[in-house]
């Protein structure tokens, strides 16, 4: 049909912009509602005559656009199967259909996504010339964008790419007054936080999250059950211990699956095999990652903080009876307390003779001297006031010191 009609349309003279456009409107609703396999065709011919340059830039515009919003009412594949084709068509003249361009590829963005294929998905959207083309694209525009770039490649597990494009959007982010942009900003921080094992930032921000009155119920809770997940796998010390204690005393957090291992990490009490495992059955794929050592992030997560446990029991405890009341070797038993006291994450020392853990036993010798190297400082800092205040006084009693000695 169009391939036959494709000259007469061709050789339209006289005729304005706007009789041209209903022309061609015309001609895509007819496509549009064929009922066979010819559909695909007649749209593939009229892109092909779309694209032409007799075809004036107001027309072709107008009727990509008309094509774009009328293709999601299409078959899923066949929608994909046109915009690319008209993707492909259109790359030559990018620069004259940009906003045709950004409409097909948010298109096929949701196509994509709505298959599983989110890494396909935020190729598609990156290939939008935000800050290259010739059209200035809104801040908020620009920042939405980037904003589901990095969501669509979190959901692939590519945290790497995901902070790539969030931190794109950052200056953009200050200076947005859009609420829900700036919060799915916020959340997107803290997904990659997650992935890049930072759990304490990923834990703080979620928290701050659950408690965004913007946030419905549900919202609030996925935010705060991840923060929970979060500050469990932190690294034990004073920042997680700060989080524990918000979370337990956050009445919300007896209602989630993970409340028992929270308090048992909060009070203090060693936690049992059989809990950790439960524990684990509600995490995500990324955070159950294995370290070098070959544990899981939650059985080091676990073991520093039933460390901690045993130093409020006990004044020493061998490495070997260590090992045995968490089911691992001494050596690894002995690093793990090592690197959580040259940390300043738990206070004690090591005797490396007796294969010994004290704990909580401060040296008198190191206090002594950190004390004596801040008592110097101070009068060192004396002094130079001194000699910028009273310069002659100073030159004086120096040379009074020095023929007296």
């Amino acid at each position: 049909m169009i391939k036959n009609a494709a000259p007469n349309f061709l050789n339209l003279k006289g005729l304005s912009h706007k009789e041209l456009i209903d022309k061609y409107k015309n001609l895509l609703e007819q496509v549009i509602v064929i009922q066979s396999e010819e559909r695909g065709d007649e749209l593939k011919s009229l892109i092909d005559l779309l694209i032409n340059e007799n075809v004036g830039l107001v027309v072709s515009r107008q009727i990509f656009s008309d094509l774009c919003s009328m293709l999601s009412s299409l078959p899923r594949n066949e929608s994909k199967h046109i915009a690319n084709y008209a993707l492909a068509k259109i790359q030559p003249r990018n620069i004259s259909f940009e906003d045709q361009v950004t409409a097909f590829r948010q298109l096929l963005a949701e196509i994509y996504e709505s298959e599983g294929d989110c890494k396909q998905a935020a190729n598609i959207l990156s290939g939008i010339p935000l800050e290259t083309s010739q059209k200035q694209y809104q801040n908020d525009f620009k920042l939405k964008t980037y904003i589901k770039i990095a969501e669509l490649f979190l959901n692939e597990g590519d945290s790497a790419q995901a902070e790539i494009n969030l931190s794109r959007a950052a200056t953009l982010e200050k200076d947005s007054k859009d609420q829900s942009l700036q919060i799915k900003y916020r959340a997107a921080q803290a997904r990659i936080w997650d992935f890049k094992r930072k759990f304490v930032e990923a834990a703080s921000k979620y928290y701050e999250l659950s408690l965004n009155s913007r946030l419905d119920e549900t919202e609030k809770n996925h935010a705060l059950n991840n923060a929970l997940n979060c500050t469990v796998l932190a690294p034990a010390g004073k920042q997680r211990s700060r989080l524990l204690a918000t979370l337990f005393k956050d009445e919300r957090c007896q209602k989630l699956p993970a409340f028992s291992i929270l308090e048992k990490m909060y009070l203090e009490r060693i936690i049992r095999t059989d809990q950790v495992k439960e524990f684990e059955a509600i995490l995500q794929p990324h955070q159950k990652a294995t370290t070098a050592d070959g544990s899981t992030l939650l059985d080091r997560a676990v073991i520093e903080h039933n460390l901690l446990a045993v130093s409020k029991l006990y004044n020493n405890i061998r490495f070997d009876e260590l090992g045995n009341l968490f089911d691992i070797s001494a050596q690894k038993a002995e690093k793990i307390a090592s690197q959580m006291i040259s940390e300043e994450r738990m206070n004690g020392y090591i005797d490396q003779i007796g294969s010994i853990v004290h704990f909580g036993v401060t040296q008198c010798l190191p206090t002594w001297n950190k004390q004596m190297q801040n008592l110097c400082t101070q009068v060192n800092f004396v002094i130079e006031k001194i000699q910028q205040n009273e310069p002659e006084w100073s030159r004086v009693a120096l040379a009074t010191q020095i023929n007296s000695n």
